[in-house]
């Protein structure tokens, strides 16, 4: 900067440099839809099929790109179906977000998260777009545990602040929130994967029972160590 220019000033930025800021929007744009497209085709290709394996030359087909393409965005496949593991998680958290907030208490919050989640193997259109990511969801955690952990940590977050909110109200005696609401993820998720792979047929009649053990166990002030 010129020794006399004005102190806390920035010195305004070239026609040239202008052009190149112009230039490198104009890539992020294409590299965000480009991704886009790659993320479109394979949820598109799992639909179809069932199976969250559609090879590389069938994703690029179908997003209507090339294998270079693919490559400048992702190292492998594997990179991709974590995208779209994380993207599916976003949408779902969107969902319970929306469904969470319909209560008009704690409790029937937690009520209406634990249905949110559950409602992914109920829902015959929910299972088929879930069931593929459940079934993969061991091995992508193994290759990417923080990623995978991340975006997980995002659905429990909801449940983890209205058990507080229940506490905070009387309405609930949990004395560990973050822990009941890891565990209880746990139980929800555990539950739909089950069901995802071997189908019960008393499968409604099961999560009420789950539903109301829950909120039985966070209604019920910790009993001491004998």
């Amino acid at each position: 900067m010129p020794d006399n220019a004005p102190a806390g000033r920035s010195t305004p930025r070239s026609r040239a440099l202008r052009g190149v800021d112009r230039t490198m929007e104009r890539r992020r744009l294409t590299y965000e839809n480009e991704v886009k497209r790659l993320v479109d085709a394979g949820f598109a290709l799992v639909q179809r099929t069932g199976r969250l394996e559609p090879t590389v030359g069938d994703i690029v087909a179908e997003a209507g790109l090339s294998n270079q393409a693919f490559y400048k965005h992702f190292h492998s496949k594997d990179e991709l179906l974590l995208a779209m593991l994380e993207e599916g998680i976003l949408l779902l958290r969107s969902y319970i977000e929306h469904r969470v907030s319909s209560g008009s208490s704690p409790t029937e919050r937690v009520r209406n998260w634990l249905w949110g989640i559950l409602e992914q193997a109920l829902s015959e259109q929910a299972a088929a777009a879930t069931r593929p990511f459940v079934i993969s969801r061991a091995r992508l955690a193994e290759r990417f545990p923080t990623e995978v952990k991340q975006a997980e940590n995002g659905l429990n977050a909801i449940l983890r602040s209205e058990i507080e909110s229940g506490v905070q109200a009387g309405e609930l005696e949990a004395s560990h929130p973050e822990l009941d609401s890891q565990l209880l993820y746990n139980l929800a998720m555990g539950w739909v994967e089950r069901q995802l792979i071997t189908p019960s047929v008393d499968a409604r009649a099961e999560a009420d029972h789950l539903v109301a053990f829950a909120l039985r166990g966070l209604s019920q002030a910790e009993s001491s160590p004998a």
